[in-house]
């Protein structure tokens, strides 16, 4: 999960210096929008916001959710 991240990030810094937008935009699309919804899926689901427990709030929001 986080390599995906990682390699998506690369790729999107690769387009960005060779000045293409487009495939930046759409890589950083398609690579942030899925973390996104996994994220708040999570949350959600497994209740984690009601159990007064910010430290597995904040790694949702630093999109580290899984590894909890």
């Amino acid at each position: 999960f986080m390599s995906e991240t990682a390699a998506a990030l690369c790729l999107s810094a690769g387009y960005h210096h060779a000045g293409d937008r487009m495939w930046q935009t759409l890589t950083l699309l398609f690579a942030l929008v899925p973390c996104a919804l996994v994220q708040l899926s999570l949350v959600f689901i497994h209740r984690d916001v009601s159990r007064d427990r910010p430290l597995v709030l904040l790694l949702h929001l630093l999109q580290l959710g899984p590894l909890v």
